[in-house]
């Protein structure tokens, strides 16, 4: 059981998040509000805390005027806010703590992860990928949740830098997609998902930061490529975002995350929750219907 919109939440809470740090700006301005949002979650039912660190990078601290040392301590206190959360619930489960590593494109705070095409190189992905990555292994989370990669090159970046870390390093790969077939940048899910579980240090693949209504489709692409890996699932609340506004704009229907969750796990996910958008309710919804089936590698 994954938890939910971190960034969501924190809006809801009264929190601005209209610059180009997005959630990264509590790191500076307000970390006691996230770890409380952190430990909502717990206690709505995550046995996972995914850090708030998705658009931290020495790059965008940078042109806050934050040097390279600060900057990696605040990307350090991004996991330990998460695992202070989770060690502080009052709830007798074990919470693993997730150290977030988000696409290139959320660095540039255009809505870039959305569409892919950065038009960067693979070693060039890689290189700015690297030291980050080194600090949040460093920071002491249980694994890495390597999300909303939106294009099979940053996977490929991804995949080298996971492999040079062998024993190191243990995470999973999770993609945004365009529709039910494609990553953001129209690679076919099922390549990519294949290229990033071919890392011995990917656990596990999946999606989030997806509408809803596409990941039955995406997850049954991926467990015929790849029936024996572990899938994961946690969708955005169906919106669109929008770059121009930073915002995101609702189409439909609030989607039923507990319904969600049952066809879900239907197509083989054995983690689940909820990206931009959901909530602690969503994370209630879902975990009811964990708790009522019996899931492989719950523990």
């Amino acid at each position: 059981m994954l938890d939910g919109g971190l960034a969501s939440e924190l809006e809801r809470a009264g929190a601005d998040l209209s610059d180009e740090l997005w959630s990264a700006r509590l790191l500076l301005e307000d970390p006691d509000l996230i770890q409380r949002v952190h430990r909502a979650y717990v206690e709505a039912g995550a046995d996972v805390a995914i850090s708030a660190s998705y658009q931290a990078s020495f790059e965008g601290f940078a042109r806050r005027g934050i040097d390279r040392e600060g900057a990696a301590r605040l990307m350090r206190r991004s996991v330990e806010l998460a695992r202070e959360a989770a060690e502080g619930s009052p709830t007798e489960r074990r919470t693993l703590v997730a150290a977030s590593v988000g696409p290139y494109g959320a660095v540039l705070a255009d809505g870039s992860e959305y569409d892919g095409r950065y038009g960067l190189t693979v070693d060039e992905l890689a290189a700015f990928h690297e030291p980050r990555l080194d600090v949040l292994l460093d920071a002491g989370a249980d694994l890495l949740a390597v999300e909303t990669i939106p294009s099979v090159v940053e996977a490929e970046a991804i995949v080298r830098l996971l492999d040079a870390r062998e024993g190191a390093a243990l995470a999973w790969v999770t993609f945004g997609c365009r529709d039910d077939e494609h990553l953001n940048d129209g690679t076919p899910i099922a390549r990519a998902a294949e290229l990033a579980a071919s890392s011995p240090a990917v656990m596990a693949v999946g999606v989030n930061c997806t509408p809803p209504g596409f990941v039955v489709g995406l997850l049954h692409r991926i467990r015929e490529r790849l029936p024996d890996v572990p899938l994961v699932a946690y969708p955005n609340l169906g919106s669109t975002w929008d770059p121009v506004a930073h915002a995101w704009r609702a189409e439909g229907p609030r989607p039923d995350f507990g319904a969600g969750a049952n066809s879900w796990l239907s197509e083989g996910a054995t983690a689940i929750g909820g990206c931009c958008g959901t909530g602690p309710q969503d994370i209630r919804a879902v975990a009811a219907v964990l708790r009522g089936n019996d899931v492989p590698g719950r523990s």
